[in-house]
């Protein structure tokens, strides 16, 4: 039986950087948590959690979490992981099946080694050094920059509001990756410059 898609009660970052500690993995918070750790407050309620990771290293983060099933999400659809589903979509919810919950997404993210490959363009190349961040307890997040690029496809009115609130706080060069990216992924985007 498939679990209820809408049924998420996602944790806290802090409960997957708990579990998560000393993991070789690079991983990270992304989508509005991110936004939330870097400016340091929280800005809005979240309905879910993502973290990304390094496509071929998702079983040792999964492996952190004996009691969740995890579920490959995409076209409409949660499926059981399966290798051969694990190879057709990017994203990977996880089942807290004894509370019928969802409790966080697993972007499963491109990779060349120690290097993140964007999945929107795969020119767009950097060492996860430079693009993972730490909140101020220690809890790693996807650069503002990148949360940006991600969060430049829908524009979704979270979306809207999270440029309004990173947008100010960019640094220089994180500006000029931004728009570099979004030159290369959404030509003309209105969130450039």
């Amino acid at each position: 039986m498939t679990p209820d898609i809408e049924a998420w009660q996602s944790w806290h970052p802090a409960v997957v950087a708990e579990r998560l500690a000393g993991v070789a993995t690079p991983w990270y918070v992304a989508g509005g948590w991110a936004v939330d750790l870097h400016l340091g407050r929280t800005t809005r309620e979240h309905e879910d959690l993502e973290i990304g990771v390094p496509r071929e290293r998702f079983a040792e983060v999964a492996g952190r979490f004996p009691e969740l099933a995890f579920y490959v999400a995409g076209s409409g659809r949660v499926v059981p992981a399966t290798p051969d589903a694990l190879d057709a979509e990017y994203q990977t919810w996880a089942l807290d099946a004894a509370a019928e919950l969802w409790r966080f997404d697993v972007m499963r993210e491109p990779h060349d080694g120690d290097t993140w490959v964007s999945r929107r363009h795969a020119s767009l190349r950097r060492p996860y050094t430079s693009i993972v961040c730490l909140s101020r307890d220690g809890i790693p997040y996807l650069s503002p920059e990148v949360v940006l690029l991600f969060k430049a496809k829908h524009r979704r009115p979270k979306d809207e509001a999270d440029h309004a609130l990173l947008a100010p706080v960019l640094t220089e060069a994180q500006r000029a990756w931004l728009d570099a990216a979004l030159d290369l992924v959404h030509p003309g985007h209105a969130w450039r410059g």
